[in-house]
């Protein structure tokens, strides 16, 4: 049985994660973590980690990029693994992550989804085989009360393009401030905001006279809490170390 701490236990993903463990026989929620009252929980709720006395195996996080360093501390002095699932972090907040991973073990991902990581890998894929003939753009939609823009997703993708290609390429977000043609080393990035969307990824291959397109369409947001409780499960009880999706896939296998 794997315990949780589960980090903004009371906003959309949080209850989102509490009902998918509910139907998880391997795990439990032992504690929450939420600035806001969430008397329906069914687990004791604090306003700060550093308030919490449970035990737990694993903590997943799911609130703001601002809780990131209290959520550090925590995981330092309590020996408890960390599952990142938050966007929006700062360079600096991700030498921070890289730096905590030297002692404590954290899995950290732009999306828990296992079909987006597929994504991401045949992306990869594809950049690999096509190279500098094809050009590249990649559109993110999502709905109207997300923050960060362009998504982690999309950024996620863009990275694991650049990796592929072997060199570090220009992520252009706002074309209409340029008057020039697109650069060779271009991944254009857009972000469309609207509605209820849960998620859409759509990378771009356009070469001369063919285009390839590969695409995700997030239908629920379980899928992304169900990739975080996988996350949890396979990290509790791993050695200090940087761990993302393609980890937890690999072990899949």
């Amino acid at each position: 049985m794997t315990k949780i701490i589960l980090s903004g236990c009371c906003g959309t993903m949080g209850k989102v994660v509490s009902s998918c463990v509910k139907e998880n026989p391997d795990c439990e929620i032992a504690a929450g973590i939420d600035v806001r009252p969430c008397p329906d929980a069914g687990y004791p709720v604090y306003k700060n980690a550093g308030e919490i006395a449970a035990k737990a195996d694993v903590l997943i996080d799911f609130s703001n990029p601002s809780l990131l360093s209290s959520l550090i501390d925590f995981g330092q002095k309590a020996s408890t693994p960390l599952v990142l699932c938050t966007t929006g972090y700062t360079k600096e907040q991700n030498e921070a992550i890289k730096e905590a991973s030297r002692t404590l073990p954290v899995f950290c991902s732009g999306n828990m989804s296992l079909g987006i990581n597929l994504l991401v890998g045949l992306a990869k894929k594809a950049a690999a085989v096509l190279g500098d003939g094809f050009d590249i753009e990649i559109v993110e939609q999502h709905h109207n009360q997300k923050i960060d823009a362009p998504s982690g997703t999309a950024l996620m993708i863009a990275d694991g393009i650049s990796s592929a290609l072997g060199k570090n390429m220009d992520y252009v977000y706002d074309r209409h401030s340029q008057r020039k043609k697109r650069g060779k080393t271009d991944i254009g990035i857009h972000s469309i905001r609207g509605g209820t969307i849960v998620g859409e990824h759509e990378v771009i291959f356009a070469g001369n006279n063919e285009v390839v397109k590969i695409s995700h369409s997030a239908q629920s947001k379980s899928i992304f809490a169900n990739g975080a409780i996988k996350a949890a499960v396979f990290l509790a009880g791993k050695p200090a170390g940087l761990y993302d999706m393609s980890d937890l896939l690999n072990e899949v296998k």
